[in-house]
């Protein structure tokens, strides 16, 4: 990066980092290992918080390919910036592929295995810029290639560590590291990877990227906002950790970390930039609110300082209760309540009535920028954005047969004001409205622009209209949650015989749950706007 940084002016250079800091927009992870969770399954999530990352959720078929095929390697798999994806490279493809389901980050394949995502801050060393780069596997493709070729979780981790030392890692978050959590019905993964910077070749012959792994303790869960989690690490106890052969080396040289020193190596701290004005740092307020946010709903008992540095938080935590899924669900759904990061509690909105002060109707957890600035309302940043471009908590359960062995709840747009619906990991299709957006066209055969509607028509009356969204979508989510264990029966029963006819059943009723809630929020828009609007006002 040292070398790279002398060919850029000055005023290049800064521009180029604030287009980095623009493009950034962060996600949170909630992992939790098979003996932590209510039902023994494995969960892992994400909420992918770029408003417009691909979320169009389809299935890519596997397949099969003679010897000497190649697979193409894509930049922009994301969407994040408009054109669609584009060519930067290609390598050998394997002789058989595996079912997979793509969106922006793909999460999850036939086998069941889940990867949820969250990028991660790296020393500016490390930082590498597409298109001066040769590094082409950004985390995105990564997320694919593994997706295709693995059937456990890791399977998965190895799969990508050693395609991006292959062929480079090319951060598409910015100029970022990334975390991945990896998960199957037996394990629970945190995968931690890093660029090596701009010099980089692989005409080199050395790794064109730095990760290690970690495995969640079975009775723990894993918080990952946005920052390393990761802190010593011990290859030879394989059972528990996987790492690149340079995950050390590649700090001794840079002179962050000296063997003779007699301290341990600390890989969060080695790469990581600990403190400054990157918003990825170690210290930034807005990782930590959310590790304090989500550590007292696990642990309610214990004191927790919500100014306290992230790296006193321990990597894994055990809840003081089991988990469920609807537990992380409304992890994901929090606007901090409860703790001194909750904009929906700022003394702005509330204004005297006679002799007492009420909150106003306006008020809203999602304060937009030009509200923050015309009431003066200091931003946090919430575990849900307004601006998430979908969300999910997989459980993938041992025990069942494969078509039905993973559980993905998805949601689209804000975690907040969203409905989970279930997809199975055997699902083999999915309705036309779920797999159709334009980020500049508003389309009523669009289920995302349902819910992006559904959010912005809660906003602006919070208070009411939550209730009203709430009322709606509890039974709603309950109706799906109720009917799992008479699915799963059905299914496995037809599994048994043929699983084919398992996949087919379990498609019609993932089609089902999608299209009952597609409809039921295009309802639940119309009494919005019936409800609430300007010409009900005084």
């Amino acid at each position: 990066m040292r070398g790279f940084r002398k060919q850029l002016t000055g005023s290049l250079f800064a521009a180029l980092l604030v287009l980095v800091a623009a493009t950034a927009f962060g996600c949170t992870d909630v992992v939790a290992g098979k003996d932590a969770t209510v039902d023994g399954s494995v969960i892992t999530s994400h909420t992918a918080d770029g408003a417009f990352y691909d979320a169009q959720v389809r299935t890519i078929p596997g397949a099969t390919f003679p010897k000497g095929a190649m697979a193409d390697v894509y930049w922009n798999i994301t969407a994040e910036e408009e054109g669609g994806p584009v060519k930067i490279g290609e390598i050998p493809q394997v002789e058989t592929t595996y079912t997979y389901f793509h969106v922006g980050y793909p999460f999850m394949n036939e086998h069941g295995v889940a990867i949820g995502e969250t990028t991660i801050g790296q020393k500016e060393e490390l930082k590498t810029f597409r298109p001066a780069a040769k590094a082409i596997m950004t985390v995105e493709q990564l997320e694919v290639f593994a997706l295709q070729r693995a059937k456990t979780a890791r399977e998965a981790i190895k799969v990508m560590g050693e395609l991006a030392e292959t062929y480079g890692f090319l951060p598409s978050c910015g100029s970022e590291g990334e975390c991945l959590t990896v998960t199957d019905a037996s394990e629970a993964w945190i995968f931690e990877l890093r660029s090596v910077g701009m010099m980089w070749t692989p005409e080199s012959k050395t790794p064109g990227a730095i990760w290690v792994a970690q495995r969640v303790p079975d009775d723990m869960v894993v918080v990952v906002p946005n920052m390393s989690r990761i802190r010593e690490v011990h290859p030879e106890d394989a059972d528990n950790f996987m790492a690149s052969g340079n995950y050390q080396q590649f700090a001794i040289d840079q002179g962050w970390y000296d063997p003779a020193s007699g301290k341990p190596f600390i890989w969060q701290e080695a790469y990581s930039p600990l403190t400054g004005n990157d918003d990825w740092s170690l210290s930034s307020m807005w990782i930590r609110n959310r590790l304090y946010t989500i550590h007292r709903i696990l642990a309610p008992s214990r004191e927790w300082d919500p100014y306290a540095e992230t790296m006193s938080y321990p990597f894994a935590i055990k809840p003081e209760k089991k988990i469920s899924v609807q537990d992380v669900m409304e992890m994901l759904r929090s606007h901090m309540a409860d703790t001194p990061f909750d904009m929906y509690e700022d003394p702005a909105w509330f204004i005297r009535d006679g002799d007492t002060s009420v909150k106003s109707p306006l008020a809203t957890p999602f304060v937009t920028k030009d509200m923050r600035k015309l009431l003066r309302i200091p931003y946090n940043r919430p575990v849900s954005k307004w601006d998430c471009a979908y969300s999910f908590v997989s459980q993938a359960r041992a025990n069942v047969p494969d078509p039905l062995r993973t559980i993905l709840w998805f949601g689209y747009d804000n975690p907040h004001t969203t409905c989970y619906v279930p997809i199975y990991n055997g699902v083999t299709d999915t309705p036309e409205t779920w797999r159709t957006f334009d980020r500049n066209a508003f389309d009523l055969k669009s289920t995302q622009w349902a819910f992006i509607l559904g959010d912005e028509l809660v906003n602006r009356r919070y208070q009411e209209a939550m209730a009203d969204l709430t009322a709606v979508r509890a039974p709603l989510e309950k109706s799906f949650f109720d009917r799992i264990p008479e699915i799963d029966k059905k299914a496995a029963e037809l599994a048994a015989a043929d699983p084919a006819k398992a996949k087919a059943f379990l498609t019609d009723f993932t089609r089902e749950c999608m299209e009952k809630t597609e409809q039921t929020w295009w309802k639940l828009n119309w009494q919005l706007i019936s409800t609430y609007n300007n010409n009900k006002g005084k």
